[in-house]
């Protein structure tokens, strides 16, 4: 692990190669899952501010779940996230366009929906900008980890082919949560960590030379 300042980094987040591909995923993390995007209470206040904004953006069951839980709501587990279609299917934010699911926040904000307020800078909830790091806050530390998950693995590959790891995919939203000088801390730390280790893949490491199934060969082989 690696502690800067009050934060705990697992090593798997300098170590695991990643890269989101959406073009095989197809988006399915705003659509799988058992709850909606985390948010801050800040995030849900900001939502209730620029929601008039984002409303053009969204699908009609989008509309219907905004109108009916508001632009965020409690979760089952009581904490603040994003409302789901229906009550339980696909984020409210989320929009399927000819095949691939995007987030209606970040769509709005690209076109310059709210350029002008002073949100201009907010292009959706840190939990979605973040993953697949997700932070879990404790009394005295923050924990910064690698949330590993099937639908994921074309990512992984696609990280893999491009030589690129989780941290530095989500650099602009480490830094958008920690800060510059806590992220160059960061990646001086995993140079050294990488300039001595081999990289896992596709949610496998790589154990005495050999892979377990399903292996990074298997994944890249099938992926665009």
């Amino acid at each position: 692990m690696i502690i800067i300042d009050r934060t705990i980094i697992s090593d798997e987040v300098v170590e695991k190669p990643f890269a989101c591909n959406v073009l095989a995923c197809k988006g399915a993390c705003c659509v799988e899952g058992d709850g909606g995007a985390p948010l801050t209470w800040e995030e849900a206040t900001v939502l209730e501010k620029l929601i008039d904004l984002i409303i053009p953006y969204l699908s009609d069951p989008g509309r219907k779940a905004i109108q009916r839980y508001g632009p965020w709501r409690w979760d089952s587990n009581g904490q603040l996230a994003t409302p789901l279609q229906n009550g339980k299917d696909a984020c409210a934010y989320a929009v399927t366009d000819n095949g691939i699911t995007r987030c209606a926040i970040q769509s709005a904000w690209q076109q310059g929906a709210w350029q002008n307020t002073p949100e201009a800078t907010f292009s959706k909830p840190l939990s979605c900008h973040l993953y697949p790091v997700r932070i879990t806050q404790y009394e005295n530390f923050d924990a910064v980890n690698y949330h590993q998950w099937d639908l994921c693995a074309p990512a992984c590959a696609a990280g893999h082919r491009q030589g690129i790891r989780v941290f530095e995919f989500v650099q602009e939203a480490l830094i958008r949560r920690f800060g510059q000088p806590w992220f160059e801390q960061l990646k001086a730390a995993a140079a050294y960590m990488n300039s001595s280790k081999p990289s896992g893949c596709c949610a496998q490491d790589r154990v005495n030379g050999q892979q377990s199934a399903p292996n990074c060969a298997e994944v890249l082989s099938q992926q665009p």
